[in-house]
């Protein structure tokens, strides 16, 4: 059985660990056909077709369209390399800092800054000066 707390019990969490215990949950009717449980491996090239339709009544031409587990896993570790099958704990990278406007000036009495008193009376000073 591996619903809690059997499954809590679990000492291998490998890929394989893991995949064992889910396909332990969903049950072991594949695995007595031979066959790679949808549950698990639907979506991934491990699966073509077969799938219990009800209880006890499997049909050998439906194809399962629900991603299984495994792909479902693969799926979360691209997406976050947090997610791993070692126990480590992994440090997420650091985002690249976003590049920012160069920046300008420090504002001195020749560059106000503008909408300043300075940069009013700067712009008195060009307009009676004709500068600018």
């Amino acid at each position: 059985m591996a619903c809690a707390p059997h499954a809590a019990r679990n000492q291998d969490w490998s890929p394989g660990g893991a995949l064992t215990k889910l396909e332990e949950y969903n049950g072991l009717g594949y695995a007595t056909r031979g066959l790679p449980s949808p549950y698990i491996w639907s979506g991934t090239d491990q699966y073509v077709s077969g799938k219990y339709v009800r209880d006890g009544v499997f049909d050998p031409s439906v194809v399962d369209r629900q991603l299984g587990c495994a792909g479902l896993i693969m799926a979360m570790m691209k997406l976050d390399p947090t997610i791993t099958f070692t126990g480590e704990t992994v440090v997420p990278p650091k985002a690249m800092p976003v590049p920012t406007e160069k920046p300008t000036a420090s504002p001195s009495i020749t560059n106000p800054a503008k909408g300043s008193i300075g940069a009013f009376i700067a712009s008195i000073f060009n307009a009676i000066l004709k500068r600018k």
